[in-house]
């Protein structure tokens, strides 16, 4: 007897890029409060002119999974008492970001995640940053579903300790049909089917094993929806990691699917410009017949919607909001505009600011749930406490990074970083003569003062990328250089962003604007045994970079030409860059020279690099 379909009504709740962001982030807004019944009163009193801008900067503890798992109670509630449907979906990249990936890698997502109780994850590019295994493991960890649904596990090797396609809660590609894999979610008697997409070109910015690709994300998604209608189900959400602008493209030339859960662009729908948060599209942007909803980024917001499906699986309502979600404590500066006048007012202004706050609509004060803190407070903290207050170096001034050199200068870090790859690895054996390292995986400067484990694993270099070795010739060397300046700076070739300008140790070159393609490296040196020798286009150097770079993405493909696979260290980034900062306690106390930073000037010729 064929399924007689029914309208039906669901609650959805979701997140996405939340980048192990488990504890709550310090965040300061903006609030103008010069049309509240306040700030008209404060604007008339005597000390104050007439046209005073209102306004106030105060911080606020913001997001973390405690409050999340609040909020998501509240919501579960609220659905069940209205005999409503309700859907808890992560759009994807809980990995990498803060000291909690950087110390247990994907085991305190696993743990945090399941607490709470999401229905289905989507894989996010950086769940692949350290290949397939570390998914797999936190696969078998989690009791929720992992899709991705253009994946193609088929012919992953069965030599693996860690296997994907053996996983039951992996739903990815089905080779036989060419469609995604997806779950079904029974709302009041009537089937919602769920299916997860992941960027088709994964390989380009993370590093899935080669034996498992990723197919065209659109292709996939018509042949899915089909397959589902034929199932019988018409009512269809797809959980995205293909980013706001691909998931527009994706409704305009896919049809059937109601709403579109996305992640990878850090989208904060909706108006946050009453806080200081800017304002952007519509929560729930429409697209055709399709609704889009993005939550932001490191679980800062929640997204949630009350969503009518009618009986022929389109949607006819979608109702909800992004709601920063923050605690009942606030931090005001001792100062105030000077349209107030004495400083200590702000004391006395708490409890008004205080309640314009809580009186925005996309604001939520929010307990935070105990259980989440005990986990957190008994499993994870001490040791990242440990690590905070682990100092390894004093910084005697300011180490600037930035990814492009400008009339300051180049990075004053990231060659340092370059040099401790070479330096550890050598101590460890791997007999590196240069390294190289892209600016994008340097997130951060060191400031002037005490410097611990912390600052540098969860700020300077939180992603947990290992390092690889590498035999190259002379040539590939140069080639790899230009290639990464050119698409740094888009010159000649449409360039993937400034990050991967490159950054190095034992060697040194000219770079020229304005040559051909292929010959804009010249001069091209390498200190060995510390003596400056001309590179050899077809002797073999031994390298080292991180994984990322040692694939050939960003304009490194050159590197590719390397004899073998190469090798990957079990050492990452900040491994690396920590052992050499406490092998060389005074390494961040000497002034920075030229030799230590990068010195970058437009030249008649070109761009001089030494």
């Amino acid at each position: 007897m064929q399924h007689t379909h029914q309208p039906v009504t669901l609650k959805l709740a979701h997140i996405n890029d939340t980048h192990s962001y488990f504890e709550p982030s310090s965040l300061q807004l903006t609030l103008n409060l010069r049309d509240t019944p306040f700030g008209v009163a404060l604007c008339q009193s005597p000390t104050s002119e007439p046209t005073a801008h209102i306004s106030f900067t105060p911080y606020v503890s913001a997001g973390g999974f405690a409050r999340i798992a609040t909020r998501v109670k509240q919501l579960r509630d609220e659905a069940n008492r209205q005999k409503q449907g309700f859907l808890f979906l992560h759009a994807g990249d809980c990995f990498q970001g803060t000291l909690f990936f950087s110390l247990f890698k994907g085991q305190a997502n696993a743990e945090l995640l399941t607490q709470l109780g999401i229905d289905a994850m989507a894989v996010g590019n950086h769940e692949l940053d350290i290949g397939n295994e570390p998914v797999a493991q936190f696969a078998a960890a989690v009791p929720f579903p992992l899709l991705a649904g253009n994946w193609d596990l088929s012919q992953e090797s069965r030599a693996k300790p860690w296997r994907l396609n053996t996983c039951r809660n992996v739903f990815s590609w089905d080779s036989n049909t060419r469609s995604a894999h997806y779950i079904t979610k029974w709302v009041n008697g009537e089937p919602v089917a769920v299916f997860g997409l992941s960027l088709d070109k994964m390989a380009d910015i993370a590093n899935p094993d080669s034996d498992t690709p990723f197919v065209d994300a659109i292709e996939t998604a018509k042949r899915t929806v089909q397959r589902i209608h034929a199932a019988g189900i018409n009512k269809i959400i797809l959980l995205s990691h293909l980013g706001y602008d691909a998931d527009i493209a994706l409704a305009k030339q896919v049809d059937g699917i109601g709403v579109i859960v996305g992640g990878h662009s850090h989208r904060l729908q909706g108006d946050f410009s009453a806080i200081g948060l800017g304002a952007d599209d519509d929560y729930g942007y429409k697209v055709g017949a399709t609704h889009i909803v993005q939550a932001g980024y490191h679980a800062l917001t929640l997204g949630h919607s009350e969503i009518e499906f009618a009986a022929d699986g389109t949607v006819t309502q979608l109702k909800g909001r992004n709601e920063l979600l923050i605690g009942r404590r606030m931090f005001l500066d001792s100062g105030l505009n000077n349209d107030i006048g004495e400083q200590n007012e702000g004391v006395a202004h708490y409890q008004a600011i205080a309640d314009s706050l809580a009186a925005q609509d996309n604001v939520v004060v929010c307990e935070k749930d105990v259980n989440i803190q005990a986990i957190l407070r008994d499993k994870y903290l001490p040791q990242v406490r440990h690590w905070q207050q682990a100092v390894i170096a004093h910084a005697t001034q300011r180490f600037r990074h930035v990814r492009l050199p400008d009339e300051r200068g180049g990075s004053a870090i990231a060659p340092l970083i370059a040099c401790s790859f070479a330096h550890v690895l050598n101590l460890h054996h791997y007999d590196v003569a240069f390294a190289i390292h892209n600016a994008g995986g340097v997130r951060n400067s060191i400031e002037s003062g005490k410097v611990s484990k912390s600052d540098i694993a969860g700020k300077v270099l939180p992603f947990a990328v290992p390092l690889g070795v590498y035999d190259v010739q002379g040539q590939d060397i140069a080639a790899t250089l230009e290639g990464a300046i050119n698409n740094a700076l888009n010159n000649g070739v449409n360039g993937t962003g400034s990050g991967s300008f490159p950054y190095t140790h034992n060697l040194r070159y000219r770079y020229y604007v304005n040559a051909p393609l292929g010959k804009r490296i010249r001069g091209l040196s390498i200190c060995i045994n510390g003596t400056w020798q001309a590179v050899e286009p077809h002797q073999w150097y031994r390298g080292a970079s991180s994984a990322y770079t040692m694939k050939g993405k960003e304009g490194y493909s050159a590197l590719l030409n390397m004899r073998g696979e190469g090798q990957l260290t079990s050492l990452t980034m900040a491994d690396c860059f920590i052992e050499y900062l406490q092998r060389n306690p005074t390494a961040l106390s000497a002034p920075i020279s030229v030799e230590q930073g990068i010195l970058c000037f437009q030249a008649e010729a070109g761009v001089e690099h030494a």
